[in-house]
């Protein structure tokens, strides 16, 4: 990376918050050396731009030695933001970049104290896969002694039901995995009696 690694992520930053309403993009104080968006030969959508942007700020949350960064340019917030737009993509990558983080304490406690697990549970309910995986696999490293009850409520107990019963093995094997470690037997077996009495649940996602 030739440039430093606070001043590059800053530079990716500062792309997904100028980027256009015709998705080009504004001229930073450099050029950002990212393959995925130069090698595009057709301009791109604001929608496009902002996905691209977004999907590398993901993939830098992978890496420890970023966290501190990614802290101090508000990219956590940034995640939680995304959360909540009408774009599956944006929550997709947003979802993903929050499971990278989280697996960090201190990322975990800003997550939990900027009350991000309400739109992370949210977020089980996507069409996405990797949206809803990505979830699940956020609320197991969310869960503490002390955010146990919002991460394992009712509803997300049932939810982990229905995905259990999923025809697709990464999803129902993860959903098994979160109801045998996260969830105690009474839990479980409430969820399961209160799923007997309603249709109602959060939809399975598509394959």
């Amino acid at each position: 990376m030739e440039l430093g690694r606070l001043e590059y992520l800053q530079a990716l930053v500062t792309e997904f918050q100028v980027t256009d309403s015709t998705g080009n993009k504004r001229r930073c104080s450099f050029a950002l050396s990212v393959s995925s968006v130069s090698s595009h030969t057709r301009p791109f959508s604001l929608a496009e731009a902002k996905e691209q942007v977004l999907a590398n700020l993901a993939n830098f949350a992978y890496d420890p030695s970023n966290y501190e960064y990614l802290r101090q340019l508000q990219v956590l917030d940034l995640f939680l933001d995304m959360l909540t737009e009408d774009n599956e993509t944006l929550v997709e990558f947003a979802m993903g970049g929050l499971c990278n983080l989280c697996l960090d304490k201190t990322n975990k406690e800003y997550i939990l104290e900027a009350n991000g697990v309400e739109p992370i549970i949210n977020c089980l309910s996507s069409s996405n896969e990797e949206t809803v995986v990505s979830a699940v696999t956020t609320l197991m490293f969310l869960t503490t002694p002390r955010s146990r009850a919002q991460t394992t409520a009712l509803p997300v107990v049932e939810c982990m039901l229905r995905f259990s019963l999923s025809a697709n093995t990464r999803l129902s094997n993860l959903a098994s995995i979160f109801l045998q470690d996260y969830c105690s037997p009474p839990q479980v077996e409430e969820a399961r009696n209160l799923s007997k009495h309603t249709a109602v649940g959060i939809p399975l996602p598509k394959d």
